[in-house]
Protein backbone atom coordinates (compact mmCIF):
# COMPACT_ATOMS: atom_id res chain seq x y z
CA UNK A 1 0.00 0.00 0.00
CA UNK A 2 1.31 3.13 -1.13
CA UNK A 3 2.41 6.19 1.30
CA UNK A 4 -0.76 8.45 1.68
CA UNK A 5 -3.11 6.22 0.39
CA UNK A 6 -6.81 6.37 2.21
CA UNK A 7 -8.00 3.59 3.13
CA UNK A 8 -12.13 2.25 2.03
CA UNK A 9 -13.94 -0.63 3.42
CA UNK A 10 -16.82 -2.15 1.54
CA UNK A 11 -18.86 -4.90 2.84
CA UNK A 12 -20.92 -5.58 -0.28
CA UNK A 13 -24.10 -8.01 -0.74
CA UNK A 14 -23.19 -9.15 -4.44
CA UNK A 15 -26.21 -11.03 -6.35
CA UNK A 16 -24.63 -11.25 -10.55
CA UNK A 17 -27.97 -13.09 -11.60
CA UNK A 18 -26.60 -12.93 -15.09
CA UNK A 19 -23.77 -15.05 -13.81
CA UNK A 20 -25.32 -16.94 -10.68
CA UNK A 21 -22.92 -15.23 -8.42
CA UNK A 22 -24.15 -14.37 -4.65
CA UNK A 23 -21.18 -13.12 -2.89
CA UNK A 24 -20.70 -11.34 0.59
CA UNK A 25 -17.26 -9.65 -0.04
CA UNK A 26 -15.36 -7.67 2.80
CA UNK A 27 -12.63 -5.35 0.92
CA UNK A 28 -10.48 -3.05 1.91
CA UNK A 29 -9.48 -0.51 -0.71
CA UNK A 30 -6.42 1.62 -0.68
CA UNK A 31 -7.01 4.47 -2.62
CA UNK A 32 -3.70 6.24 -4.04
CA UNK A 33 -3.54 10.43 -3.43
CA UNK A 34 -3.36 10.55 -7.22
CA UNK A 35 -6.41 8.00 -8.33
CA UNK A 36 -9.77 9.89 -8.00
CA UNK A 37 -12.91 8.88 -6.07
CA UNK A 38 -14.29 7.59 -9.96
CA UNK A 39 -11.23 5.73 -10.46
CA UNK A 40 -11.67 4.06 -7.04
CA UNK A 41 -15.67 3.70 -7.50
CA UNK A 42 -14.67 1.85 -10.79
CA UNK A 43 -12.27 -0.26 -9.53
CA UNK A 44 -14.72 -1.42 -6.63
CA UNK A 45 -17.26 -2.03 -9.52
CA UNK A 46 -15.70 -3.85 -11.55
CA UNK A 47 -14.24 -6.30 -9.03
CA UNK A 48 -17.47 -7.01 -8.05
CA UNK A 49 -19.21 -7.30 -11.63
CA UNK A 50 -15.58 -9.57 -12.69
CA UNK A 51 -15.61 -11.56 -9.12
CA UNK A 52 -14.65 -15.36 -9.62
CA UNK A 53 -12.27 -17.07 -7.17
CA UNK A 54 -8.32 -15.94 -7.49
CA UNK A 55 -9.70 -12.52 -8.22
CA UNK A 56 -7.15 -9.55 -6.55
CA UNK A 57 -6.84 -5.58 -6.94
CA UNK A 58 -3.65 -5.35 -8.40
CA UNK A 59 -1.06 -2.52 -8.24
CA UNK A 60 -1.66 -0.92 -11.92
CA UNK A 61 -3.91 1.35 -12.79
CA UNK A 62 -1.97 4.79 -11.21
CA UNK A 63 1.74 3.50 -11.40
CA UNK A 64 2.59 -0.04 -12.39
CA UNK A 65 3.01 -1.15 -16.25
CA UNK A 66 3.19 -5.00 -14.63
CA UNK A 67 -0.42 -5.19 -13.46
CA UNK A 68 -4.02 -3.95 -13.97
CA UNK A 69 -5.93 -2.72 -11.54
CA UNK A 70 -8.12 -5.74 -10.71
CA UNK A 71 -6.74 -9.33 -11.92
CA UNK A 72 -7.35 -12.60 -11.74
CA UNK A 73 -4.81 -15.48 -11.20
CA UNK A 74 -5.57 -19.37 -11.14
CA UNK A 75 -3.61 -21.60 -8.89
CA UNK A 76 -0.12 -21.43 -10.28
CA UNK A 77 -0.51 -17.72 -10.03
CA UNK A 78 -0.38 -17.37 -14.08
CA UNK A 79 -2.86 -13.95 -14.86
CA UNK A 80 -5.93 -15.30 -16.44
CA UNK A 81 -7.80 -12.10 -16.50
CA UNK A 82 -6.62 -8.63 -17.05
CA UNK A 83 -8.69 -5.81 -15.72
CA UNK A 84 -8.10 -2.15 -16.57
CA UNK A 85 -9.81 0.92 -15.34
CA UNK A 86 -10.36 4.34 -16.98
CA UNK A 87 -8.61 4.85 -20.20
CA UNK A 88 -5.43 2.22 -20.51
CA UNK A 89 -3.62 3.55 -23.97
CA UNK A 90 -3.26 0.77 -26.53
CA UNK A 91 -0.30 -0.32 -25.60
CA UNK A 92 -1.36 -1.80 -21.70
CA UNK A 93 -3.82 -3.43 -23.36
CA UNK A 94 -1.68 -4.75 -26.16
CA UNK A 95 0.22 -6.26 -22.90
CA UNK A 96 -2.20 -7.56 -21.05
CA UNK A 97 -4.45 -9.25 -23.69
CA UNK A 98 -1.01 -10.87 -24.57
CA UNK A 99 -0.78 -11.66 -21.29
CA UNK A 100 -3.99 -12.92 -20.04
CA UNK A 101 -6.43 -15.16 -21.52
CA UNK A 102 -9.34 -12.17 -21.34
CA UNK A 103 -9.01 -9.02 -21.05
CA UNK A 104 -11.80 -6.35 -19.97
CA UNK A 105 -11.81 -2.31 -19.16
CA UNK A 106 -14.55 -0.46 -17.35
CA UNK A 107 -14.45 2.87 -17.73
CA UNK A 108 -16.29 6.19 -15.94
CA UNK A 109 -15.25 8.12 -18.78
CA UNK A 110 -16.98 8.76 -22.48
CA UNK A 111 -16.59 5.30 -24.35
CA UNK A 112 -16.64 6.83 -27.20
CA UNK A 113 -13.84 9.02 -26.86
CA UNK A 114 -12.35 5.91 -25.47
CA UNK A 115 -12.59 3.90 -28.60
CA UNK A 116 -11.70 6.66 -31.07
CA UNK A 117 -8.42 6.89 -28.72
CA UNK A 118 -7.50 3.20 -29.65
CA UNK A 119 -8.81 3.15 -33.28
CA UNK A 120 -5.94 2.12 -35.59
CA UNK A 121 -3.75 1.07 -32.47
CA UNK A 122 -2.13 -2.50 -32.51
CA UNK A 123 -3.71 -4.42 -29.72
CA UNK A 124 -3.53 -8.18 -29.51
CA UNK A 125 -6.90 -9.88 -30.12
CA UNK A 126 -8.88 -6.41 -29.82
CA UNK A 127 -11.85 -8.42 -31.02
CA UNK A 128 -12.26 -10.29 -28.01
CA UNK A 129 -12.00 -7.03 -25.38
CA UNK A 130 -14.89 -5.95 -24.15
CA UNK A 131 -15.27 -2.01 -22.90
CA UNK A 132 -18.20 -1.50 -20.21
CA UNK A 133 -19.67 2.05 -19.13
CA UNK A 134 -22.18 2.98 -17.43
CA UNK A 135 -25.28 5.39 -17.68
CA UNK A 136 -23.98 9.13 -17.42
CA UNK A 137 -23.61 10.44 -13.83
CA UNK A 138 -24.45 7.05 -12.06
CA UNK A 139 -20.26 6.80 -11.35
CA UNK A 140 -20.89 10.88 -9.91
CA UNK A 141 -23.56 9.46 -7.89
CA UNK A 142 -22.09 6.84 -6.29
CA UNK A 143 -18.99 9.15 -5.57
CA UNK A 144 -21.19 11.64 -3.65
CA UNK A 145 -22.14 8.76 -1.36
CA UNK A 146 -18.65 6.98 -0.76
CA UNK A 147 -17.80 7.00 2.82
CA UNK A 148 -14.24 5.40 4.29
CA UNK A 149 -17.11 2.60 5.55
CA UNK A 150 -19.30 1.32 3.07
CA UNK A 151 -22.29 -1.44 3.23
CA UNK A 152 -23.21 -1.91 -0.17
CA UNK A 153 -25.77 -4.09 -2.01
CA UNK A 154 -25.16 -4.99 -5.76
CA UNK A 155 -27.54 -6.49 -7.69
CA UNK A 156 -26.91 -7.30 -11.45
CA UNK A 157 -29.74 -8.69 -13.52
CA UNK A 158 -30.10 -8.71 -17.73
CA UNK A 159 -27.40 -5.94 -18.06
CA UNK A 160 -29.07 -3.39 -15.09
CA UNK A 161 -27.11 -2.91 -12.32
CA UNK A 162 -28.97 -2.05 -9.34
CA UNK A 163 -27.05 -0.37 -5.89
CA UNK A 164 -27.70 0.76 -2.25
CA UNK A 165 -25.25 2.67 -0.76
CA UNK A 166 -26.08 5.08 2.01
CA UNK A 167 -28.83 4.80 2.59
CA UNK A 168 -29.89 5.59 -1.42
CA UNK A 169 -30.90 3.27 -4.04
CA UNK A 170 -29.05 4.16 -7.81
CA UNK A 171 -29.22 1.71 -11.30
CA UNK A 172 -27.82 2.09 -14.21
CA UNK A 173 -27.64 0.18 -18.06
CA UNK A 174 -23.88 -2.17 -17.75
CA UNK A 175 -23.03 -1.12 -21.32
CA UNK A 176 -20.64 -2.91 -23.32
CA UNK A 177 -18.36 -2.06 -26.16
CA UNK A 178 -16.04 -3.97 -28.53
CA UNK A 179 -13.13 -2.59 -29.50
CA UNK A 180 -13.02 -4.87 -33.15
Amino acid sequence: MATGSTIHTFDVQLAEVDRGVYEDLSLRVARHPSETDAFMVTRVLAYCLEWEDGIAFGAGGISSTDEPAVLVRDLTGRVTVWIEIGAPDAQRLHFGSKLADRTAVYTHRDPGKLLASWEGKTIHRADEIVLRSFDPGFIDSVVALLARRNTMTLSVTEGQLYLELGGSALNTQIREHRLG
